[in-house]
């Protein structure tokens, strides 16, 4: 699906959101309204909408919601939904409130003790300088509603500015960009900030349920375009770095639009990606409008690298599991493996 076209969903499904929530008078109307359009949305642009038997999955859901007594309870019956459609990506929400399907994680012993201390202080986004050689990047999960470009702006050029400063200020050997923080959100700002090491090039792209591809999306002088669309920019400054030596790093929980930010570097030169594969959740998602302030994150697409592959989740070129240190950089064992990059 072309961004033009996904506009033009947008319209259209804001449109029949704003006439059905009219109607709604009792708890029983409230559920019928709302699953009414969730099944609308669903079937206009889910990417596996044509696998699905609609009318059985649609006559099953309406029934199963004739137990519900209020329309909050009502929806419980999302995650039953999605699992019957495999819509393991698709999320419904409100404010704090959100229905999907249950994330399969690693058990926690999957994980570090140095990570869990670490993941546990919701870290944000950091640039720092290690051993006064190598430039550090700890991008985590950026999620917002507010998908404007002005406000995407506003997101990503502080972020660009604080890599920006760190590049002007050091020579540096090297770049590591750490994604085991990022379980997903949105991937715009993410890029943008990063477009120093991006460059003016195609850096992802979006395939249609044939794993066929239906656009690309680039980076140019700082705009982030689909296909000829502009959706939001920051302002560079100085020097490119799209030929320093760069090491991502990514983890058992990077997700979404965090395996989007590594995809974007596939097929960079002088670049490696080091740690544990990725969580898997390499498809595309859209935003779509649900009755009564709900919305959704709606599954519409695969997403690739800059050459068109699909991933189920991203293997790095280096393995290495639980060897994190957060409290001395050059004591973690993906830092480490870095640097050997670096080296070489």
């Amino acid at each position: 699906m072309i961004f033009k076209n996904v506009l033009a969903l947008f319209f259209i499904l804001g449109l029949s959101v704003h006439f059905n929530a009219q109607k709604a008078k009792t708890s029983q109307d409230s559920i019928n309204v709302f699953y009414d359009q969730l099944f609308s949305n669903l079937k206009k642009a889910y990417l596996h909408r044509k696998s699905v038997e609609w009318k059985s999955v649609e006559s099953e859901t309406k029934e199963n919601l004739k137990n519900y007594s209020n329309f909050k309870n009502s929806l419980n019956e999302i995650k039953v939904l999605f699992e019957k459609i495999g819509a393991t990506h698709c999320t419904v929400y409100k404010d704090q409130n959100r229905y999907s399907v249950t994330t399969k994680i690693p058990p926690k012993e999957s994980f570090s003790e140095q990570w869990k201390k670490k993941f546990d202080t919701k870290p944000g986004f950091e640039v720092k300088v290690i051993d006064g050689k190598y430039g550090y990047i700890l991008m985590p999960k950026i999620s917002f509603s507010d998908m404007s470009a002005d406000n995407i702006h506003r997101v990503a050029q502080p972020l660009y500015d604080q890599i920006a400063d760190i590049k002007s200020k050091n020579k540096l050997e090297g770049w590591i960009i750490d994604l085991r923080f990022n379980t997903g959100g949105n991937s715009e700002p993410m890029l943008l900030s990063l477009y120093d090491f991006l460059g003016s090039n195609e850096v992802w792209g979006s395939l249609d349920v044939d794993k066929k591809p239906a656009y690309k999306i680039k980076l140019s002088n700082g705009t982030y375009m689909y296909n000829s669309k502009k959706l939001s920019y920051i302002n560079p400054k100085g020097e490119l770095l799209d030929n320093a030596k760069v090491a991502v790093i990514t983890g058992l929980l990077t997700a979404s639009s965090g395996e989007i930010t590594a995809l974007a570097f596939k097929g960079r030169p002088n670049t490696v990606l080091i740690g544990e594969a990725t969580l898997g959740y390499t498809t595309g998602n859209i935003q779509a409008k649900l009755p009564f302030g709900f919305e959704m994150a709606l599954t519409t697409s695969y997403d690739s690298d800059r050459n068109g592959v699909y991933y189920e989740r991203i293997v790095p070129d280096i393995a290495v599991a639980k060897g994190d240190n957060f409290d001395d950089f050059l004591l973690d064992k993906n830092i480490q493996e870095s640097i050997k990059f670096f080296q070489k």
